[in-house]
């Protein structure tokens, strides 16, 4: 700390801090109009200015840096005076009637508080632009702070905005295309977040919020918190909190789509199906007859027919109870979530090898790496805020490698990208280690500390040298050493990986062949590196950790080791049989076995691979209860009861971020009409078939205090702390400050961990004569996942559709053009959708989203299945492209 002295007052400060800063944390507010703490220090407004003792002149205080002794005035005659000189400057072209619209504005409120008038004398002609749905676009109110610029620079990175012309004559103006939806704009709205007066604003905000409440984003698993504004029961505005996740920023879905809350066709009545028809009851009634059915099946079938699918949408809290539900009440392990078909891999992974089934390191790690390694992941468009950081940190310096098919936004910045053929990661991955080893690119000294089995592992993968692999891989071999190098050699270096390692044959064996790149580099138990899971939705890291999972209970525990625990607590003895995970419980309910299945925020008839075969299975079922937000594909369906839940704009809890920080979710409005927590409906149900007991919370408070005192890991994460605190789990105690980097001493289960000989199995969707292509899917910037949520919101206008991206060189082969309908076919079904031609693609290969419910996409995928934990093989499928006749 640096100790100076503020108009008179003593004051501290950290060394290396800004004076405006500290001005601000001694209450001495400076104007400013250039200064966001987001960006570089430009001093170009000269609003900011003070006097500092031994200084010849006034300086600007947002680009000077404390001093010891510093001696510093802010306010004098000829400050006063020269600040208003410099609003005079700035605001002789602002428009009046801009200034009289609005006040709020920074810069308006600067006006008035020196009185001083805007002069007026505006341009006309200067840049307009109301194209998009959310930003707009009136360059006549512009004060040349250039904050838009830096903000898009300096943290979104996306190059929007730029300074044209010279001297008098310079504006800012976009930088590519006429508009903003030409340019290539994200929708991040940092630059209307930054602007101080009007040029650059938000269309969508049509009544002033009356009330501000922080909470965490509900879309992926980065867990962006932000402020939420609400007027009149409903929410109006959402902006960026300044939080170490995000850090004052959001993306296109966490800032701008929340519309989906008050749409229209929200569910707020629990419903029954009658007669084909849903029609709508009472809570009392809905759950009367739920909890007959339920205990007629448990009496007929035995409590293994029913089971339980929680929400990676909903709280941990809820998650908690959805599994202790299924346990206590129906007396089953049948309890599973989403995380099985996208990062139950990575967990599994992870915990074999690691002892924690969960990312090794925090997001702040990121600005600590020299190097990383993107395997799977699009992270600045399905993990935007997460992929706007990598992206700063490789534009200043730090080394990438991507691995992916397509050529992402991050694989066009990186130093090596590897365009693996689908299918493909396991002998790629073994190929890089290889590459490692020959070369003595390893890390010896962490080998012989904390890493067993090197020898055979290095006989093992001595057979897949680079220059073997790279056919298989459809990968040249000097890139396969050069991405090796810079991995190996650029210490620490950072992986993150996603849906494109884990939704594969040899998902969870993807994710051991990563670790072994990480032991062997010693990239882990340090800041700056590890094996990090992109994790998709907003929960679904919390919604496993509770316990929704056959295998394990909350904590991720074993249920031979924690059941008795479990069941002291609970009073309650735990089911004997095994657990069905989802995909078993489809093959089940095909089969006959499963007669119940209770699904809470999870449209499994969309979501699931191969639709056709999942659809029979519901089918089949002779009960189907769907909790939800809207009637979803599945209700619409095979629904037979609906009960509708509140959305996390309207209850209290926590969530789970994908760097293991455990967050506040705070209610901003009242559930619409007989909509309830789902927290709530549960203890109801619980109530209705007779065992209330364990099921009487009052609030979700105290849900979580029971499960702080079931997991060890998580007993230091009370309310009180997670108000004030940013944590990680493991936080065994209140006085601990939580885990932001595992294993830096030693592994869970002991001192080393070993490395393991991954085999490469090819999966079965191959190309042929009748399917020559092989597609893959994934998520998109602008929607999100089953298309739920951000399809209820005018991102239906940035993103109208899911496409067919295709190569150029494919598409002329085979005469299609730009927006062509087309028809993709597979060994299991077909879908129709516009064509895409993208540069991004590999001939041969093929790339489309599933957001839309209409165009159904999964009638595409097949049912492979990973090895070890029965991920759907979402990456791999084998088709054909024809086009569709007008």
């Amino acid at each position: 700390m640096v100790r100076l002295t503020i108009d008179g007052t003593a004051c501290e400060a950290a060394e290396g801090a800004l004076l405006i800063d500290a001005l601000s944390a001694a209450g001495k507010m400076v104007p400013h109009l250039c200064h966001d703490d987001r960006l570089i220090p430009s001093g170009a407004c000269r609003l900011c200015i003070v006097h500092v003792k031994g200084q010849t002149h006034p300086v600007a205080s947002c680009s000077t840096e404390v001093a010891e002794g510093m001696v510093v005035q802010t306010r004098s005659d000829t400050l006063d005076a020269l600040c208003r000189t410099n609003l005079e400057l700035i605001a002789a072209r602002y428009p009046r009637t801009a200034y009289a619209a609005d006040p709020r504005h920074p810069f308006h409120r600067l006006l008035a508080k020196y009185d001083v008038p805007p002069g007026g004398k505006f341009e006309d002609g200067l840049f307009r632009d109301d194209s998009h749905p959310y930003l707009g676009v009136g360059m006549d109110r512009c004060v040349y702070c250039e904050r838009c610029v830096r903000i898009c620079e300096e943290v979104q990175g996306q190059f929007i905005w730029e300074m044209a012309g010279r001297g008098d004559a310079t504006r800012v103006a976009i930088s590519k295309g006429p508009t903003l939806l030409s340019a290539g704009c994200v929708s991040c709205g940092a630059c209307v977040d930054t602007c101080p007066s009007g040029a650059l604003f938000d269309k969508r905000i049509v009544s002033k919020p009356t009330a501000w409440t922080r909470t965490t984003c509900a879309y992926c698993g980065v867990g962006c918190q932000m402020d939420v504004g609400t007027a009149n029961g409903r929410v109006v505005a959402v902006r960026p909190a300044d939080q170490p996740v995000n850090r004052g920023h959001l993306c296109v879905k966490g800032r701008y789509a929340f519309e989906y809350n008050h749409a229209s066709d929200r569910a707020t009545q629990p419903m029954l199906r009658r007669d084909g028809r849903w029609q709508a009851v009472g809570w009392s009634e809905a759950l009367d007859f739920t909890a007959a059915q339920l205990q007629a099946i448990i009496a007929r079938y035995g409590s293994d027919a029913v089971g339980v699918l929680a929400s990676s949408r909903a709280t941990n809290e809820e998650n908690y109870l959805a599994q202790k539900f299924a346990r206590v009440v129906l007396g089953t392990h049948n309890v599973d979530c989403c995380a099985r078909v996208c990062h139950t891999p990575s967990a599994k992974a992870l915990k074999t090898m690691l002892g924690v089934g969960a990312a090794t390191n925090s997001f702040d790690d990121i600005e600590q790496a020299h190097a990383f390694l993107i395997c799977g992941a699009n992270p600045t468009e399905n993990h935007p805020v997460v992929g706007a950081r990598i992206k700063q940190a490789v534009l200043k310096g730090a080394r990438l490698v991507v691995i992916d098919p397509r050529r992402t936004e991050l694989a066009a910045l990186a130093d090596v990208h590897l365009p693996v053929r689908m299918g493909c990661n396991v002998p790629l991955f073994n190929a890089l280690a290889a590459a490692m080893i020959e070369e003595g690119r390893i890390d010896r000294a962490f080998l012989a500390e904390r890493v067993s089995g090197f020898d055979t592992f290095a006989a093992h993968v001595a057979a897949f040298a680079p220059e073997r692999m790279a056919e298989v891989c459809g990968v040249p071999a000097d890139a396969i050493r050069a991405a090796a190098r810079i991995y190996a050699d650029s210490r620490p270096a950072m992986c993150f990986h996603g849906l494109g390692v884990t939704e594969h044959l040899q998902g969870s064996e993807g994710v051991m062949a990563l670790i072994n790149l990480a032991l062997l580099t010693g990239n882990l138990g340090k800041p700056g590196s590890g094996i990090n899971p992109l994790r998709g939705q907003n929960n679904v890291q919390g919604a496993a950790q509770m316990g929704c999972d056959p295998a394990t209970l909350t904590g991720s525990q074993s249920i031979s080791r924690a059941g008795p625990r479990f069941e002291q607590i609970w009073g309650h003895q735990l089911p004997t049989g095994r657990g069905l995970d989802v995909l078993e419980m489809m093959d089940a309910a095909k089969a006959g076995h499963l007669k119940a299945l209770w699904v809470m925020g999870y449209d499994i008839y969309l979501s699931l691979a191969n639709a056709t075969a999942t659809a029979a299975a519901l089918a089949a079922l002779d009960l189907v209860i769907v909790q939800d937000l809207f009637v979803n594909q599945t209700a619409e369906a095979f629904g037979t009861v609906f009960l509708p839940a509140a959305s996390a704009f309207e209850k209290e809890g926590t969530f789970m971020n994908s760097d293991r920080r455990v967050q506040r979710v705070r209610a901003v409005v009242t559930p619409p009409g007989q909509a309830r927590p789902d927290w709530w409906i549960i203890q109801a149900l619980a109530a209705r078939m007779g065992k209330p007991k364990g099921f009487e919370f009052e609030t979700p408070q105290q849900i979580w205090d029971e499960v702080r005192s079931l997991w060890p890991d998580g007993a230091g994460l009370a309310y009180a702390r997670l108000e004030r605190e940013d944590l990680h789990w493991p936080c065994p105690a209140e006085t601990h400050p939580g885990t932001a980097v595992l294993h830096r001493d030693r592994f869970f289960a002991s001192k080393t961990a070993a490395l393991v000989p991954v085999a490469y199995v090819p999966t079965s969707e191959q190309t042929s004569d009748a399917y020559p292509f092989l597609l893959t899917t994934g998520r998109g910037l602008h929607h999100f996942n089953a298309g739920t949520m951000s399809y209820r919101t005018p991102n239906a206008v940035l993103k109208p559709s899911d496409t067919l991206d295709m190569a150029p060189a494919d598409a002329a082969c085979h005469g299609l053009v730009e927006g062509d309908m087309v028809e993709v076919s597979s060994r299991y079904g077909a879908a129709i959708l516009p064509l895409h031609i993208s540069d991004a693609m590999q001939k041969g290969q093929l790339f489309c989203s599933f957001h839309r419910p209409d165009l159904l996409i999964n009638r595409l995928t097949s049912a492979v299945r990973d090895r070890l934990v029965h991920a759907p093989e979402y990456k791999v499928t084998a088709v054909r492209v024809k086009k569709r006749d007008a």
